[in-house]
């Protein structure tokens, strides 16, 4: 079944312009990727408007890749009956240390399922999901799903 959402991922780039995928890992009841989507978003207001134009991108990435997968894996013999979580963590990479420390995470996090803080049975040592992604990504953490799930 993991096939699938593999290689759904990997067909991204024939279906989206300036999209490259990176490293993927699916795991249990999750999946970590890495998009590529091609372009210098920083600086004026005419980068920061092709920033905007970025987010709707991954946004219509990702919706359109989970329609797929969940369409084909209902689909299967067997009466199976898949859905996602509503929405998906984003995480924009801006340097070159947090890209490694990402792709490094996303390498080795089958090995590491049992410490893993999506795993319910697990034994993470992090207090909250807020500790976890900061010690992967880094200090850093701008993003607004994040900081909410530190409150």
């Amino acid at each position: 079944m993991e096939k699938l959402p593999h290689d759904f991922w990997v067909g991204i780039p024939t279906h989206f312009e300036n999209v490259a995928i990176d490293e993927l890992s699916v795991m249990p009841n999750h999946m970590h990727g890495i998009l590529i989507i091609e372009g210098d978003m920083v600086g004026n207001a005419y980068m920061r408007s092709l920033q905007n134009r970025t987010n709707m991108l991954l946004s219509k990435i990702i919706q359109q890749y989970k329609a797929s997968v969940t369409r084909k894996i209902n689909s299967l013999e067997g009466g199976l009956h898949f859905g996602w979580q509503k929405s998906f963590y984003d995480h924009v990479i801006r340097n070159d240390r947090s890209l490694d420390n990402l792709r490094q995470y996303i390498i080795n996090n089958s090995l590491k399922w049992e410490l893993d803080i999506e795993n319910r049975k697990g034994n993470s040592p992090h207090k909250n999901c807020v500790d976890y992604y900061r010690e992967i990504i880094g200090k850093e953490i701008g993003n607004a799903y994040m900081r909410s799930l530190h409150r």
